[in-house]
Protein backbone atom coordinates (compact mmCIF):
# COMPACT_ATOMS: atom_id res chain seq x y z
CA UNK A 1 0.00 0.00 0.00
CA UNK A 2 1.42 3.34 -1.07
CA UNK A 3 1.99 5.95 2.07
CA UNK A 4 2.96 9.66 2.00
CA UNK A 5 5.76 10.91 4.35
CA UNK A 6 5.70 14.50 5.87
CA UNK A 7 7.33 15.78 9.30
CA UNK A 8 9.19 12.29 9.95
CA UNK A 9 6.12 10.13 9.99
CA UNK A 10 5.05 7.50 7.09
CA UNK A 11 1.08 7.69 7.30
CA UNK A 12 -0.78 4.81 4.61
CA UNK A 13 -2.75 5.85 1.59
CA UNK A 14 -5.01 3.77 -0.82
CA UNK A 15 -4.08 4.08 -4.78
CA UNK A 16 -6.12 6.92 -5.16
CA UNK A 17 -4.03 8.90 -2.08
CA UNK A 18 -6.98 8.83 0.26
CA UNK A 19 -5.73 8.19 3.89
CA UNK A 20 -6.06 4.57 4.98
CA UNK A 21 -7.30 5.58 8.18
CA UNK A 22 -8.74 8.53 8.85
CA UNK A 23 -7.61 9.01 12.49
CA UNK A 24 -4.04 9.72 11.32
CA UNK A 25 -5.13 13.22 9.80
CA UNK A 26 -3.93 16.73 11.68
CA UNK A 27 -3.09 20.07 9.99
CA UNK A 28 0.43 18.85 9.47
CA UNK A 29 -0.98 15.87 7.49
CA UNK A 30 -3.80 17.95 5.62
CA UNK A 31 -0.62 20.40 4.19
CA UNK A 32 1.11 17.68 3.02
CA UNK A 33 -2.25 15.83 1.22
CA UNK A 34 -2.42 19.29 -0.29
CA UNK A 35 0.65 19.76 -1.31
CA UNK A 36 0.40 16.52 -3.18
CA UNK A 37 -2.83 17.09 -4.58
CA UNK A 38 -1.32 20.77 -6.26
CA UNK A 39 -3.17 22.83 -3.72
CA UNK A 40 -0.83 25.46 -3.02
CA UNK A 41 -1.32 26.22 0.62
CA UNK A 42 -3.91 25.80 3.41
CA UNK A 43 -5.77 29.04 4.27
CA UNK A 44 -8.04 29.47 7.31
CA UNK A 45 -11.47 29.56 4.56
CA UNK A 46 -9.70 25.72 3.39
CA UNK A 47 -8.98 24.54 7.26
CA UNK A 48 -12.73 25.71 8.00
CA UNK A 49 -13.98 23.79 5.05
CA UNK A 50 -11.95 20.38 5.59
CA UNK A 51 -12.63 20.57 9.51
CA UNK A 52 -16.00 21.15 8.79
CA UNK A 53 -16.25 18.41 6.04
CA UNK A 54 -14.09 16.01 8.82
CA UNK A 55 -16.73 17.06 11.59
CA UNK A 56 -19.82 16.33 9.08
CA UNK A 57 -18.67 12.96 8.05
CA UNK A 58 -18.00 11.96 12.04
CA UNK A 59 -21.39 13.08 12.62
CA UNK A 60 -23.73 11.70 9.97
CA UNK A 61 -20.64 8.88 8.10
CA UNK A 62 -21.78 10.86 4.73
CA UNK A 63 -20.54 13.59 2.33
CA UNK A 64 -21.86 16.53 3.15
CA UNK A 65 -24.23 18.74 0.88
CA UNK A 66 -21.54 20.83 -0.66
CA UNK A 67 -23.43 24.10 -0.49
CA UNK A 68 -24.25 23.50 3.13
CA UNK A 69 -20.27 23.37 4.04
CA UNK A 70 -19.85 27.33 2.56
CA UNK A 71 -23.10 27.95 4.41
CA UNK A 72 -21.88 26.20 7.52
CA UNK A 73 -18.47 28.40 7.72
CA UNK A 74 -19.49 31.50 6.60
CA UNK A 75 -18.61 31.57 3.04
CA UNK A 76 -19.88 32.27 -0.24
CA UNK A 77 -22.25 29.41 -2.24
CA UNK A 78 -19.66 28.24 -3.73
CA UNK A 79 -16.66 28.08 -1.73
CA UNK A 80 -15.64 25.07 -2.40
CA UNK A 81 -14.82 25.57 -6.07
CA UNK A 82 -13.40 28.97 -5.14
CA UNK A 83 -11.31 27.14 -2.72
CA UNK A 84 -10.42 23.65 -4.05
CA UNK A 85 -11.52 23.89 -7.76
CA UNK A 86 -12.52 19.38 -6.84
CA UNK A 87 -14.57 18.71 -3.78
CA UNK A 88 -12.96 15.42 -4.03
CA UNK A 89 -9.65 17.09 -3.40
CA UNK A 90 -11.02 18.79 -0.42
CA UNK A 91 -12.13 15.27 0.86
CA UNK A 92 -8.95 13.70 0.26
CA UNK A 93 -7.13 16.46 1.88
CA UNK A 94 -9.58 16.17 4.80
CA UNK A 95 -8.50 12.90 5.14
CA UNK A 96 -11.58 10.92 4.83
CA UNK A 97 -12.31 7.87 3.23
CA UNK A 98 -12.90 7.83 -0.68
CA UNK A 99 -16.82 8.29 -1.04
CA UNK A 100 -18.64 5.72 -3.37
CA UNK A 101 -19.75 5.71 -6.58
CA UNK A 102 -22.64 7.53 -6.30
CA UNK A 103 -21.69 10.43 -4.19
CA UNK A 104 -18.35 10.92 -6.66
CA UNK A 105 -20.96 10.72 -9.66
CA UNK A 106 -23.51 13.88 -7.74
CA UNK A 107 -20.12 15.86 -7.28
CA UNK A 108 -18.99 15.63 -10.59
CA UNK A 109 -22.43 16.53 -11.84
CA UNK A 110 -23.59 13.04 -13.32
CA UNK A 111 -26.16 12.63 -10.61
CA UNK A 112 -28.09 16.01 -10.29
CA UNK A 113 -27.48 18.59 -8.25
CA UNK A 114 -25.39 18.22 -4.86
Amino acid sequence: MPFIEYSGRKVMVDDEGFLANPDDWDEDLANALAKREGVDGLTKERVEIIKFMREYYKRFNAFPILRGVCMRVHLSKDCYSEEFIDPLKAWKIAGLPKPDEHVVAEIQGEGGVV
